[in-house]
Parts: structure tokens; C-alpha cells; sequence
């Protein structure tokens, strides 16, 4: 059975953005599209029917055990999927020519990957702008709630609520630059990435980069021009952009979770989740997932980091060690992304407590100099914000 959320906080009540029905499913229509592209190449539009026939497809109709099995047996679910489909086509009594013609099984699982982890940052971004959004708001209307700064665990030097809080709103910044930077090339190369089986089948030279293309244009992917069955930056590259995504919320996570613990008190969640053992309590479970995430996130950066050291035409053991920690990075992302909009819209702030802890800390005098710096911080990190969402939309 495949899990569905017991032992995973960070996204319990989130749309699992790529979960195995999510992957099936966009495998399918990357084979749909593979057939429309083929139509393109020849010339005709002997292929739409079939590309129609398969998007129609239910995944939940395919039959799943026979899915499985052909994991175990072939390494890979691509070959019984393509089993699978050519069912559907020859009961419709559709042409199966052209089924998955030219490609390859990492050409599919690769495209179909890269399709999930596009949704999933789409996804996560506008769940990012609206955590921003609100701390864009917070931090100006904090710039002069002073509290003391902390550094190496220490109390160090006066500063202010809303500086702490332009702190997160570059951080949403960098992730979202991030989220905006990513690129999701189509994979299409057929057995050893030449591309010479679609040519082949074309009966023309270069047929596979009109193939590609495409491919490409159909899915809403880019097209890089080649193909990167062993040359996996680009996997590493979502995968960087991911993590850095976690990175950032977590960071704010154990912010908020330190402001908020009993005794600092400055600043305040809405709700919370219930102590099986202390009924009063109310645990700070947005933060605590968030911070979960970003502990988790190295590990599955270090395993594909590692699995980028590749080798061959196409590699044994390595593409494969990518797919689970790839998905599990997506999946912390948008999740982390979620909980940090509902923590910052329920986020409220003491500004009494803060002032409090600041004389009670002693570590100096608030002036204007303090304050106007303070500002400058706030001013900067603002803008930046809107500088990243206009950068976005103009790309």
C-alpha cells in the first residue's frame, strides 16, 4: 500500500502534488502527446484519435497490479504502461504505430517527473506570495516594535520586530526567485539520446529535434535541445530549487517557534494543535512542520546531488535513486509552503512582551539611529519582494 500521510506532517491536508496517481497520469499524457507530436512530424493527423483516446483515460482504470509487477520485473513502470495502453488503443480499434515511437522508458518517467515538479511549483508560488504578501504588511507596521537581537544563542544588540520579519520576507524573496528561476526541459532521446530511432522511423535526418520540440510545446515544458539521460543538472537543479524553498520556511519556522515560547511571548499563533498528554497546550504545529521539512530536505539533496555523478549513455541505479527523493522534495516544498501561509495569516505579534525582554536583556539604547536603520532593513526587504514578483510576471 502506498502511504498516504500517517508519519508525514508537513503534508497532511495538502494536495499531494506528486503522488503515484499524479505521476501515472502525466506519464499517459506525455505518451498522448508523443502520439499528437508524431502527427506532426508526418505530416497528418492519423495520431489525434489515439492522443484523444489516452487523455480520456482514468488512470484508476488501468490495471495496477499489472503496473506493479512490471516495476519488479522491468525496473521501471513504463514498459507495462505502454502494455497497458496499447490495450486501449487496439479496443478502440485505434492505430498503436506510433505508440511510444522513438523514445525510451527514462524519456517518459523523465518528462512525466519534470511535468509533476512544474505543477508543484506553481503550486507552491502562489502559496509563497500570499506568506509574503502578509509580511510585507507585518514588517512595515513593525519596523519600530523593538525587541533585542540574538546571536549565537546570546542576547546581542537592540533591533526591531519588523527587521526580524523583513529577515523571513527575504528569505520568501529567494524562494520565489528560486521557484521563478527553474527550468522544466522536456527528455526525448530514444535509446542512447541520439535520437537515431526516430529519425529512423521518420525516414529523415533531424526528424527527432522536430519531434522534441514539439513534445515540448505540447506539455508546456522547454525544450533543451538534446537529451540528458546522463547529464542530470536539470533534475539537480529542481531539486536545488526545491530544498532551497524548504530551506527558507524552515528558517522562519524556528523563528516563530522560538518567539512564541513560553516566557519570550512576542509573538502569537492563532489555533494550534492539541497535547495527547497536556490538554492546556496548544503546540505551534505550522512552525514545527515547517522545521521538520527543512531537516528533512538535506538528505534527499545529498541523494540526488550523489546520483548526478552518472555514467553511460543512460545508468544503472542512479536515475532510479532520483525518483523518490525528487517527488519527497516537491512534496515538502508545496507542504511547507502551505503551512507557511496559514502560520503567517494567523501570526500576530506582542509588542509589549518584546519591549520587555529588550530592558530586561539591557544590551543597549534605542535612538534614532536604531530606528532609522531599522527602517532602511524594512524599506530594502520590502522592495526587494515586489522587485521578485515583478521580475516573475515579466518572465
Amino acid at each position: 500500500m502506498n502511504d498516504w500521510g500517517l508519519l508525514q506532517p508537513v503534508t497532511a491536508g495538502s494536495r499531494d502534488v506528486a503522488g503515484d496517481d499524479d505521476v501515472l497520469e502525466t506519464m499517459v499524457h506525455v505518451e498522448a502527446a508523443l502520439l499528437r507530436a508524431w502527427g506532426h512530424v508526418d505530416g497528418t493527423s492519423d495520431q489525434d484519435a489515439a492522443a484523444e483516446a489516452l487523455d480520456a483515460v482514468d488512470p484508476s482504470t488501468l490495471d495496477r497490479t499489472a503496473l506493479v509487477e512490471g516495476v519488479a520485473q522491468d525496473g521501471v513502470v513504463v514498459v507495462a504502461l505502454v502494455r497497458e495502453l496499447r490495450g486501449v488503443l487496439d479496443h478502440a480499434g485505434l492505430p498503436v504505430t506510433r505508440l511510444h515511437a522513438g523514445a525510451t522508458s527514462q524519456d517518459v518517467l523523465d518528462t512525466a517527473l519534470v511535468h509533476v515538479a512544474r505543477e508543484a511549483f506553481a503550486q507552491l508560488r502562489v502559496r509563497l506570495v500570499a506568506a509574503g504578501t502578509a509580511l510585507a504588511v507585518l514588517a512595515d507596521a513593525e519596523r519600530a516594535s523593538v525587541r533585542v537581537g540574538h546571536t549565537l544563542g546570546r542576547d546581542a544588540a537592540p533591533t526591531t520586530l519588523g527587521v526580524q520579519v523583513a529577515g523571513w520576507l527575504d528569505g520568501i524573496s529567494s524562494a520565489i526567485a528560486a521557484a521563478d528561476g527553474a527550468r522544466f526541459p522536456v527528455q526525448l532521446g530514444g535509446a542512447v539520446g541520439t535520437g537515431e530511432q526516430a529519425d529512423r522511423i521518420a525516414g529523415r535526418p533531424g526528424a527527432i529535434t522536430t519531434l522534441r520540440a514539439t513534445l515540448a510545446a505540447d506539455l508546456g515544458l522547454d525544450d533543451p535541445g538534446r537529451s540528458w539521460h546522463t547529464e542530470r543538472t536539470p533534475v539537480l537543479a529542481l531539486a536545488g530549487a526545491a530544498a532551497t524553498v524548504v530551506a527558507v520556511l524552515g528558517r522562519i519556522g524556528r523563528d516563530v517557534v522560538a518567539g512564541s515560547r513560553t516566557g519570550v511571548d512576542e509573538l502569537a499563533l492563532a489555533g494550534g494543535g492539541a497535547s495527547s498528554a497536556m490538554p492546556h497546550k496548544r503546540n505551534p504545529v505550522g512552525p514545527v512542520v515547517m522545521s521538520a521539512a527543512a531537516l528533512q530536505a538535506p538528505g534527499l539533496l545529498s541523494t540526488i546531488a550523489r546520483s548526478a555523478a552518472s555514467v553511460d549513455e543512460r545508468p544503472a541505479g542512479e536515475w532510479h535513486a532520483e525518483w523518490s527523493p525528487l517527488r519527497d522534495l516537491l512534496r515538502l516544498a508545496a507542504g511547507s509552503a502551505d503551512a507557511a501561509a496559514r502560520t503567517v495569516a494567523g501570526l500576530s505579534v506582542h509588542r509589549e512582551a518584546a519591549a520587555r525582554n529588550l530592558a530586561a536583556a539591557d544590551v543597549g539604547v534605542v535612538d534614532d539611529v536604531t530606528l532609522a536603520a531599522c527602517g532602511g532593513v524594512v524599506d530594502a526587504a520590502v522592495d526587494r519582494f515586489r522587485t521578485t514578483l515583478d521580475d516573475g510576471h515579466r518572465r
